[in-house]
């Protein structure tokens, strides 16, 4: 099976990740999408609980068949970096093909990733594109060698939506309806996530 594995924080997930993944699927083939939402981001601290974001994900995909959930980031030992996780993907599944599906604004990012050829070289990468970004591929070219070979761009609804977002509001008290599903809505009141005026996600130096 032909597998796209869009990972992230999920923290919460949001109609961006759905049309993404939605899309990808359907213009590159996919027999199937795993939301992999990842235990500790090496880049982010402060997320919520790894059970409420596996939670929320279930919820926010239930209703797709061709979705699924992939918990073999989150309960592998940190660090989690993306590499490591393709790795074990590709131990574990060899009867699969997997993509990994980012965003263009993460593409810009990869260099800095741990290990980027390594993980080009074990999966194509499904670019979609984000609002605001674009990215230069002489530049990430000359920094990676055989990137541009390694991706598949998606055509994709320019959605601007981000989890630090959607948390500051569900805060101050402002509806999170039709950016986040109504099961997932439900979920955050129901266990008041994100209330904590303290709640932040603090970028660092770390690289996926």
């Amino acid at each position: 099976m032909k597998i796209g594995i869009l990972g992230g924080t999920f923290d919460p997930p949001h109609i961006g990740h759905l049309v993404i993944a939605d899309q990808t699927r359907a213009q590159l083939g996919l027999d199937k999408v795993w939301f992999t939402p990842v235990g500790q981001p090496p880049h982010k601290s402060g997320s919520s609980q790894p059970h409420h974001r596996v939670a929320m994900t279930r919820l926010a995909i239930a209703s797709n068949p061709n979705f699924e959930v992939c918990l073999l980031d989150v309960e592998r030992p940190a660090p989690h970096y993306t590499v490591d996780l393709f790795a074990l993907l590709q131990n574990k599944y060899l009867e699969h093909e997997f993509l990994f599906i980012i965003g263009a604004d993460m593409l810009i990012d990869m260099p800095r990733w741990q290990r980027p050829l390594e993980l080009l070289a074990m999966a194509r990468i499904a670019v979609a594109h984000r609002p605001r970004y674009l990215p230069d591929l002489t530049e990430l070219e000359q920094k990676l060698p055989g990137l541009s070979a390694r991706i598949e761009w998606v055509d994709t609804p320019l959605t601007d939506l981000a989890s630090h977002d959607l948390q500051r509001r569900a805060r101050e008290g402002l509806p999170l309806r039709y950016v986040v599903t109504k099961e997932v809505s439900d979920y955050i009141q129901l266990h008041r996530l994100y209330l904590n005026s303290e709640f932040r996600i603090q970028n660092s130096e770390k690289s996926l």
